[in-house]
């Protein structure tokens, strides 16, 4: 080891003085320390609710949904749907026609998405596993079957196993007009609600599932008519390449195939953006952590000023001491930045196993704080912790007078 690395290592594990300095330079270390674990937890805590999150999104939502580039609706005789079917990758395909709807129960109502869907629709959501209460059932004998959104259930006051349908309203196309009477606006369809689902808020107060010939019906479309594919995918086929077999099977210039992050892009911005602001955020706290830091060098400087005299007298250049002073603040650096990085995974680690952290005695998805930890992260974290700390050593021995 060289001498400035020797020195280095000498001022930051003596322990024979005990002086303000020394406090100061605990402070530093402890405050960098504290801040690296805090951006650890604080990042896989993000993580884990946006697993979550995306999760129950990803429950409700289709792994590909092929839609058309233009207007509302297509036919599945205007494309290859037997290819679309055989394509490799492809496990299962059906059919939906999604339309708004007013739907009213009793005295209530409530603006709702109908979701029309076919028999495959079971298994390649999944959403008979999902249900809170109910069976389920696209008809009921020769009825129309709802499965509702746990909100819009509730705010209906629908009961289940009831001679009591819902009336679902639906505007005609091409006459919704001010003089028209409601039976004149509106087409009226009734169906009777046998389940209702709690999968998230925002599919919960929205959407209505059926049968999709009940909706084909009320619109008055085509027996092969839809306003979209929903396309499932064989385990461990990926999304991006069987997209674009599609894209290259299909005719493009009239259908979109959308992935999951393409059903949500309102929300998965969101939460780049958001994260991104927390990451920028804490990057600060890390920032006025280091100036600690800056303040022991500093004292440092001045309180080694005899040892710093007698180095000089040995023939020991100005360069090599500032060298040895920047690599002792690198040294604590990377001590608080090691100890802080194990403490944020021991954090992190016993919350994912113990869930000592709780969400409240709400109605939560998860009874504890959710936690998912990231190899990018620590990396993230260490790379931006030791940038700032060594950019503020690196400046603070320079302007130190030697």
């Amino acid at each position: 080891m060289k001498l400035e690395g020797l020195i280095a290592v000498r001022y930051l594990f003596s322990h024979g003085h005990k002086s303000v300095v020394t406090v100061i330079s605990w402070i530093s270390l402890i405050g960098l320390l504290v801040s690296t674990a805090a951006l650890i937890v604080v990042l896989s805590v993000y993580n884990g609710i946006g697993e979550i999150t995306k999760n129950l999104f990803n429950t409700f939502d289709p792994e590909l949904v092929i839609e058309p580039a233009e207007g509302k609706t297509f036919k599945t005789s205007d494309i290859d749907y037997r290819g679309l079917c055989s394509t490799d990758g492809v496990e299962q395909v059906s059919q939906m026609v999604v339309e708004t709807a007013w739907l009213t129960y009793g005295d209530n109502q409530a603006i709702v998405t109908l979701r029309g869907v076919d028999g495959v629709y079971r298994s390649l959501i999944g959403l008979d596993t999902l249900l809170t209460e109910g069976e389920y059932r696209l008809m009921l004998g020769d009825s129309p079957a709802l499965i509702v959104g746990g909100e819009i259930y509730g705010d209906l006051g629908m009961r289940l196993h009831s001679n009591v349908p819902a009336a679902v309203h639906i505007p005609r196309r091409g006459t919704l007009t001010m003089g028209n009477t409601m039976d004149e606006a509106f087409n009226i369809g009734y169906a009777y609600p046998v389940a209702y689902f709690f999968i998230q808020q925002d599919i919960d107060r929205r959407y209505v599932v059926t049968d999709i010939d009940f909706v084909r019906g009320m619109m008055d479309y085509a027996p092969d008519e839809v306003t979209g594919l929903a396309v499932k995918l064989q385990a461990g086929a990926s999304v991006s390449k069987v997209k674009k077999l599609l894209n290259t099977k299909l005719n493009t210039q009239t259908i979109t195939i959308k992935d999951r992050y393409d059903q949500q892009p309102l929300y998965f911005k969101i939460f780049r953006t958001e994260r991104l602001g927390i990451y920028l955020i804490l990057s600060l706290i890390v920032l006025i952590s280091t100036l600690s830091l800056v303040a022991s060098l500093s004292l440092l400087v001045i309180n080694k000023s005899k040892d710093i005299f007698i180095l000089k007298s040995m023939g020991m250049t100005q360069r090599r001491i500032r060298r040895a002073f920047t690599t002792e603040g690198v040294l604590i650096c990377a001590v608080a930045v090691a100890a802080g990085l194990l403490l944020g995974f021991i954090i992190c680690f016993l919350q994912q196993q113990f869930g000592i952290v709780r969400m409240g005695d709400g109605n939560f998805v998860v009874s504890a704080f959710p936690v998912a930890m990231r190899a990018t992260d620590f990396l993230a974290t260490f790379l931006l912790v030791m940038s700032i700390s060594t950019l503020c050593v690196v400046l603070t021995v320079r302007r130190a007078r030697f």
